[in-house]
This record gives structure tokens, C-alpha cells and sequence, in this order.
């Protein structure tokens, strides 16, 4: 339970700290990064973020920038979070949106359309 309470208020403060561009690159402050979700170990020493770039331009240079800024990023949320130990931040690319999009054709398909109507039958 700590772990997704601790997990959603990196979230939270993360997508503060890059709204708002807190971070001293141009280039990172250009984008505008949604931050999906961030998994925590059971530790709690490892954060995996979940992120992607608005409209899903620059997808691997965003991952490339947030890295690069890694401690900075750790340093701000372990002082705006009030944690005694900022975890390690990993960065992926959130592919949440490109599965829902795969689902929904699927799901349009004639065939599983037939066959989700005749179980519903």
C-alpha cells in the first residue's frame, strides 16, 4: 500500500517539476512530458517512471534527456516529496496508449465483433 501512495505522489510531483520547468535544459522544457505512472520496488529504492511526450514526438530523446537529469530530478522530489530517501529514478516510455489503441482495433474487427455478440447472446 506504501509503495503506490509513495509511487502516485512521485507522479505528481514529477509532472509539477517538468510542467513547470524546473529543470535547467532548454531542450527538456520544450517538451511536454505526460507522466504516466511509477512503479516503485518493494524497497522503495527504485522508481520506474512511466512517460511519454505529448502526441509522441521524440519519444527516445525524451527518455535520453530525463535520464541525463536523473539525480537533479531525484534531488527535487526527495525535497518537494519530504522523503528521507529519494529512490532511483528509471525512465520507459508509457505504451499504455499504443495497447488501448491495438485493443480498440481489434475490438472493431468484424469477426471478434460476431463473436463478442453471439457470447452476449
Amino acid at each position: 500500500m506504501r509503495q503506490l501512495r509513495v509511487g502516485e505522489q512521485i507522479r505528481r510531483t514529477l509532472s509539477e517539476i517538468l510542467m513547470r520547468g524546473d529543470i535547467h535544459d532548454p531542450d527538456l522544457n520544450r517538451m511536454s512530458i505526460t507522466v504516466g505512472e511509477v512503479r516503485l520496488s518493494a524497497d522503495l529504492r527504485v522508481a520506474t517512471t512511466f512517460v511519454l511526450p505529448l502526441g509522441g514526438e521524440g519519444k527516445e530523446d525524451a527518455i535520453k534527456l530525463l535520464a541525463r537529469h536523473q539525480g537533479e530530478l531525484r534531488h527535487l522530489i526527495g525535497r518537494k516529496c519530504g522523503l528521507k530517501y529519494a529512490p532511483e529514478l528509471r525512465f520507459l516510455l508509457d505504451e499504455t496508449f499504443d495497447r488501448m489503441d491495438e485493443t480498440r482495433r481489434l475490438l472493431s474487427q468484424d469477426q471478434v465483433r460476431r463473436d463478442i455478440e453471439k457470447d452476449e447472446e
